[in-house]
């Protein structure tokens, strides 16, 4: 097996997740609830473990039910949640508590699991050079779906992100359409991590979309940057990891970061600072 095919499938997981994740991201950093993917992961991960405990096979379809019914309590639980820009206790503060509380009790019930824990793990942290051709196909089928959804109702998703008073001004029923929008992003989580692991998927929403608010304040533009650095920074990551024989995700997120300095330092440098 030649390189181009041990790491040309790495690669085209890390355009599928960059495609997605840049888009998610801009409504995540809008709203302010940076660490929501790794509550939903860890929520996902709960189901997994439940699933694992109660007798199925961690990859059966069975367990992705479980994985992606604990989604939709999570997204259920932070669509009620959501409160006021002006509030004192903002809404990250309720995405760390579920977290922690979604891992102490995955935690438990690992605690009572005898066999294949070691697979538990690595669900958690993914291993993205070992995905499929076969699970790429339906990866890209489901972001497609996704994508869909988001595209059709982009006008209530993105108002509600970036303007939550004019929304609620045109009589929207913000709650219900905060969790549709969780629930789109559990789809993605759920199948994210399996493939790249938390770390990674992490990197891919937060990232590009952070340092395309560096150069840019429209959508378009946003979205232009997110997805151009995103391809090539998972290209470089990737190719790092075989020339340095490191673990790939790893060495995609420390590319990411390295790539994110080196923007914001141009960007302090070379450009005016943006308006506040």
């Amino acid at each position: 097996m030649t390189v181009v095919q041990i790491l040309l499938p790495a690669f085209v997981a890390s355009l599928i997740l960059t495609g997605i994740h840049a888009y998610l991201g801009v409504h995540v950093v809008e709203r302010g609830v940076i660490f929501v993917d790794l509550s939903l992961a860890q929520i996902a991960a709960l189901g997994t473990t439940v699933a694992y405990l109660a007798g199925y096979d961690l990859h059966s379809a069975t367990a992705y039910v479980f994985s992606l019914g604990f989604t939709f309590i999570g997204a259920a639980i932070f669509a009620m949640t959501r409160v006021h820009r002006k509030t004192r206790i903002p809404q990250e503060a309720i995405i760390g508590i579920v977290y922690a509380v979604s891992a102490a009790i995955a935690i438990l019930v690992m605690s009572k699991a005898t066999q294949e824990t070691e697979h538990l793990k690595e669900m958690l942290v993914g291993n993205i050079l070992s995905v499929s051709w076969k699970e790429l196909a339906k990866t890209a089928t489901l972001y497609a779906l996704v994508g869909l959804f988001h595209y059709v109702f982009r006008e209530r998703f993105l108002l509600m992100s970036m303007n939550e008073e004019e929304a609620e001004r045109r009589g929207w029923n913000v709650k219900f359409w905060d969790f549709l929008f969780y629930m789109s992003f559990g789809f993605v989580v759920t199948s994210s991590v399996a493939i790249a692991g938390v770390l990674l998927v992490f990197c891919f929403l937060i990232v590009p979309s952070v340092t395309a608010m560096l150069f840019a304040e429209r959508l378009g533009p946003r979205l232009a940057i997110g997805w151009t650095m995103g391809a090539l920074v998972s290209a470089l990551g990737v190719m790092f990891s075989f020339w340095l024989d490191l673990p790939t995700g790893a060495a995609i997120v420390a590319t990411f970061g390295a790539a994110l300095l080196i923007l914001a330092g141009y960007r302090r440098a070379f450009r005016r600072p943006a308006a506040a």
